[in-house]
């Protein structure tokens, strides 16, 4: 009996942290490179992340639903949000999310560290009909907003692409641009 009450106290003081909710804040202080303020929310229960970049007008919200694979970013001054599937090649695990931020936080990297890695968007034109097959973190999200699909451009269509783009840095760990008609008007 005794065995069986301390390895479910042992097995909750273990979960607890894989199952739960917290918050990392980075704030700008030199605000060089205009971020403002970012922060990250991850719900390991429901296998999502939520970026936030508090910049006055420039703000955006972001989503990562790695239980989907789908992330979407609402555009606050462009009042669009923009859905793509998520390249698990360069986004972060969600949970090594944790570790990179903390790391880069602590040890001072921030703007000054490693470049990010990047990746790049072709926003289509034609609004999304149906926000239910991205789930409901995102549908909740992007709901009463025009929102659009995005797919990668990869390294050949870079070259060639000359249009504008909106570019969202993740913390200094990854920059996500997203290019076409609806982010340059």
């Amino acid at each position: 009996m005794k065995f069986t009450i301390v390895f479910a106290g042992l097995l909750g003081v273990f979960l607890t942290p894989a199952l739960a909710n917290y918050n990392i804040n980075v704030n700008d202080d030199n605000n060089n490179a205009g971020s403002g303020q970012q922060s990250v929310s991850i719900n390991n229960e429901h296998n999502v992340a939520n970026v936030d970049n508090n910049n006055g007008w420039d703000s955006w919200n972001s989503i990562w639903d790695y239980g989907n694979g789908f992330a979407a970013t609402r555009l606050f001054q462009k009042k669009t949000c923009i859905v793509h599937k998520m390249n698990k090649e360069v986004m972060p695990s969600i949970q090594s999310l944790d570790a990179l931020v903390k790391e880069k936080k602590l040890q001072g990297k921030g703007p000054g560290g490693p470049p990010p890695k990047g990746l790049m968007y072709s926003v289509n034109p034609n609004k999304v009909d149906d926000l239910s097959k991205f789930g409901k973190n995102i549908a909740n999200m992007c709901r009463g907003i025009p929102t659009y699909m995005a797919e990668e451009m990869q390294e050949a269509s870079l070259f060639f692409y000359s249009g504008t783009c909106y570019t969202t840095s993740i913390l200094w760990i990854v920059d996500i641009s997203f290019c076409g008609d609806t982010v340059e008007n």
